[in-house]
């Protein structure tokens, strides 16, 4: 939601986020003003599933890796590592001075009571799923062994070793991620799982946090203990889920830097801001998700029908102003690890062959004029023009549509924790660059990510036959007949695939767009 005042920095509602302590002379510091998607739902590293999570995770947080502006793997909590010829054993070596934000050590240890707490079933980690790959990861996240049976120890105090059951190509990549990410043992033993909540939030990235006010803003400072000295010394993580709205306090000088842009406007801001504003690359998906629990929305012949009426070539030039890429594949191009993804039907076809095949699947499936489809999706300008446009193009079909929009924070908890709905907007941003990373999604049982509760066990056994595939060609073409089987029963149906865009100021340096699209506040420079 936009901020109800030009002058957002005074105190009012502000919950006070230290420890107890007065606020630092670096509070007086120039303070970047970063336009963020949404409010997060949650600070807590284990629990987050939002890239607006992420963002301000980067920067309070470090794990044994992390990236660079440029998108590259750099070193982070560890300084050094080594991995075994067989590729199933990785070993990392902490920094000597690595310190929490209240000065404590960074220790292996922490760690592992980190991956051991993500993975525990009391947890309820949405994300849990994502380290599989290290040993006994998934008998843990099943409540089968005990927390200690996972395959990651400290034999001292700097070192930390996680030992995996198959090699995995991206473990590296994917120990950059939030889920990776160290807890401080002592708050969580004092405050359990309000460890990250305002006033106990202890930290071991660059920033620590200094306050927090819902729907407004979240204020990140220093942390004097970090080994480098960030040259931004304050940033306020400011949710801008209507982008019109954005637009208009960037220009008013209120935001130095937004994370999205309306696509119908691409074309006037880059009359107005010139090259302020910046597209690039990035791997994500958006799609609509479909409740296969519920009739008659498991029939894949009303999924197929429903996607072959979309229009994806407007939805990206006409609505996303060329923001976006049509998507015919779950996968988007330029994966790691993969070859060219396979495509569902509707591309090659003329749009009339398009509306006569979906007529034909949905007289199959007993469905005619008449039928209302609830179509679900997180408020903002972009998703509402894509909503509105596609319910024109389901109306050839004799579809209705209602909608149910709500803030982005409602609507992904709303999913995740099994709430009803015919189609939903999704959207998946890759945690490392991996066909994997979109394919586990609709695993059968991966709740959390899977709203329409998708399962397939020939689907399961492809992705489970290239987990233990040391060939990476094989492999490649194992999680491509996953893909294809997944594109022809259509349980979320792909309709863009990601292209970051973003408002820089002039006053703010050292923003590369990157196939990642991370910008961890650290690299950049904000000037007076």
């Amino acid at each position: 939601m936009p901020l109800a005042r030009r002058d957002w920095l005074g105190a009012g509602a502000a919950l006070l986020c230290g420890l107890g302590l007065p606020r630092p002379a670096q509070a007086d510091a120039p303070l970047y003003r970063r336009g963020n998607d949404a409010d997060p739902e949650t600070l807590d590293p284990h629990r987050s599933s939002t890239v607006a999570e992420a963002h301000i995770l980067r920067d309070l947080f470090e794990g044994l890796l992390t990236y660079d502006n440029t998108g590259a793997i750099i070193p982070g909590a560890a300084e050094r590592w080594a991995i075994s010829d067989d590729a199933l054993t990785h070993t990392f070596h902490l920094r000597a001075a690595g310190r929490w934000s209240n000065g404590d050590p960074v220790e292996a240890a922490d760690f592992v009571e980190a991956l051991r707490r993500i993975l525990r079933p009391e947890t309820a980690a949405k994300y849990a799923e994502v380290l599989f790959p290290i040993r006994n990861a998934a008998p843990v996240n099943r409540g089968e062994v005990p927390p200690d049976a996972l395959g990651v120890s400290a034999p001292d105090p700097r070192t930390v070793v996680i030992a995996l059951d198959k090699p995995t190509p991206y473990l590296l990549e994917l120990l950059t991620h939030q889920t990776s990410m160290p807890v401080h043992r002592p708050s969580l033993a004092r405050f359990g799982d309000a460890f990250a909540r305002p006033g106990n939030l202890v930290s071991n990235g660059p920033y620590r946090l200094e306050e927090s006010v819902p729907n407004d803003r979240i204020t990140l400072v220093r942390n004097p203990h970090f080994r480098e000295a960030p040259p931004i010394a304050r940033v306020a993580f400011v949710p801008t889920p209507d982008l019109a709205g954005a637009v208009r306090r960037y220009a008013a000088g209120e935001l130095d830097s937004l994370a999205d842009l309306p696509g119908d406007q691409i074309a006037a801001l880059r009359r107005r801001f010139g090259d302020q504003v910046i597209l690039g690359p990035a791997l994500g998906v958006l799609a609509l998700a479909v409740n296969t629990r519920k009739k008659p929305f498991d029939d894949p012949r009303l999924r197929r029908a429903l996607s072959l009426a979309i229009d994806r070539e407007y939805l990206a030039e006409g609505i996303w102003g060329g923001t976006m890429a049509p998507a015919y594949s779950l996968c988007p191009p330029g994966l790691d690890h993969y070859g060219t993804p396979p495509e569902t039907e509707g591309r090659a076809a003329a749009p009339i062959d398009n509306e006569a095949e979906a007529m034909r699947l949905l007289r199959e499936a007993g469905i005619g004029p008449g039928f209302t489809i609830e179509y679900r999706f997180n408020n903002s300008d972009n998703n509402r023009a894509t909503a509105v446009a596609i319910a024109d193009m389901w109306r050839g079909l004799g579809i209705a549509t209602r909608f149910t929009a709500t803030d982005a924070k409602t609507h992904f908890a709303y999913l995740r924790d099994g709430g009803d709905f015919d189609v939903a907007r999704m959207s998946w941003i890759a945690d490392y660059s991996d066909p994997q990373n979109f394919l586990f999604l609709l695993r059968g049982g991966n709740d959390g990510l899977n709203p329409g509760r998708y399962a397939n066990p020939a689907y399961d056994a492809l992705l489970a036959r290239a987990e233990g595939e040391r060939d990476l060609a094989i492999r490649a073409e194992t999680l491509a007949q996953a893909e294809r089987l997944l594109l022809g029963e259509l349980p979320w149906i792909p309709l863009m695939h990601y292209r970051s865009k973003a408002l820089v100021s002039p006053r703010l340096s050292g923003y590369r767009p990157n196939l990642r699209n991370v910008a961890p506040t650290r690299f950049l420079r904000l000037s007076a």
